[in-house]
This record gives C-alpha cells, structure tokens and sequence, in this order.
C-alpha cells in the first residue's frame, strides 16, 4: 500500500523543531494498520496552495492510496488544511472527522476547536488529522478499524462484502 504522510507546521519546516507527528503516524500505523506501507513523507509550512499541489500530484501522479495530514487543522490564521483538502476532494468523507473530533472530546475540550476534514479524491482516501504526536495517533486509532473497508472500496472492489459488526 502506498501511504503519504503530510506534516503541515510553519516551524517544523524552518527547522526551529523537529517533526513529531509525522513519524509518530508511521510508528502506529506500523502498529495498526492492515499491511505494510511504502511511504511518501512531506513537511511543508501552513501554506493552502503548496498543499492543494501536493495533494493533488499524490493523488493523481503518485497513486498514493492513502493519505494523512497532520497540523494545520485548529482555528489560527495559518490552519489551512481542511480549506486546501476541501479544493482537491471529489467526495467528503464526513464521518471521519466526526468520529474523530467525538473521540478527542472524550480527551480534551479543545477538541470542539479541531476542523479536520476526510474524503475521497479518486481511488485515494485524505484524512486530516491533529498536528499534535498524541492527537494524530488517536485519531489514527479511530479510523484503524474501518480502513481496509474503506480502501477497499475506494479502490473499486465490487467484490469487498460489506461488513457488520
């Protein structure tokens, strides 16, 4: 599986700190994902045309199958992530951010701040998750159990039965 992992963070980029997040991603989906990965790393200041670029030629060019942002997704000036994700999605996955805001509200009351988006562009699934180590594994943690489903189907599998559980 071809997974991209975007740290968006206007300091990680300038190297004033190092990039957590992004590796902590790789770190738990090793753990929890449902196979190997072969990634695309990117880390990029806060910037909405540089992401939509990105997002698009790891859609469209790349053929990534998955792809997670981390950062930029809270109510400063500079949070342009879900802005950007929107302009290049197809179809939104609504209930992926949903879910993850309610499962970090069990957390912290910043949550309800938190304005991450998820969807389809293509065959490639976009989650945006929390620019924090802890906010991105738990979101990760959240939509680990309906991933290979979802991808699945994304990808065009007509013969992917659909799972209750």
């Amino acid at each position: 599986m071809k997974v991209a992992r975007i740290t968006l963070s206007d300091r990680a980029s300038a190297g004033v700190y190092e990039d957590r997040s992004g590796p902590e991603l790789e770190r738990v989906f090793g753990e929890l994902a449902p196979g190997p990965a072969e990634w695309v790393r990117a880390l990029i200041p806060d910037e909405q045309r540089p992401l939509e670029e990105l997002l698009r030629r790891l859609c469209d060019e790349d053929r990534c199958q998955l792809i997670l942002t981390t950062g930029g997704t809270g109510p400063s000036l500079r949070d342009v992530t879900p802005e950007a994700t929107r302009t290049v999605l197809d179809r939104e996955a609504p209930g992926i951010a949903e879910a993850i805001r309610a499962d970090a509200r069990t957390r912290t009351p910043h949550a309800l701040l938190a304005r991450g988006t998820a969807g389809l562009r293509g065959k490639t699934l976009v989650v945006n998750l929390p620019g924090s180590p802890g906010g991105c594994r738990d979101g990760f943690a959240v939509i680990q159990p309906a991933l290979r489903h979802g991808l699945e189907l994304a990808a065009g599998d007509t013969a992917t039965p659909h799972r209750q559980t």
